[in-house]
C-alpha cells in the first residue's frame, strides 16, 4: 500500500485516481469506474464524485492507496 498526500481535508475520487497514477486521465477514471473495478473502504464505488477523507483506502486492480493530508 502507498499513500497519496493531499493538500485540502477532501478529494473527489476521480481527482484522486489521476493524482495517484491509478489512472491517466478522466475518461480512464470514469470508465474503471462505471465498470466497478474500484473498491473505497472495500466497498465498491461508481461515483467519480466520492468525497475522500484522510483514512480512506482505494484499490483498483492489485493497486492500494491510502489517502493522508499534509
Amino acid at each position: 500500500m502507498r499513500e497519496v498526500e493531499i493538500r485540502d481535508d477532501v478529494i473527489r475520487l476521480g481527482q484522486l485516481l489521476k493524482l495517484s497514477g491509478l489512472v491517466e486521465h478522466g475518461a480512464e477514471a470514469k470508465e474503471v469506474l462505471e465498470e466497478g473495478l474500484v473498491q473505497v473502504n472495500g466497498a465498491v464505488e461508481t461515483r467519480r464524485g466520492k468525497q475522500l477523507t484522510e483514512g480512506d483506502e482505494i484499490v483498483l486492480g492489485s493497486e492500494v492507496v491510502r489517502v493522508v493530508t499534509r
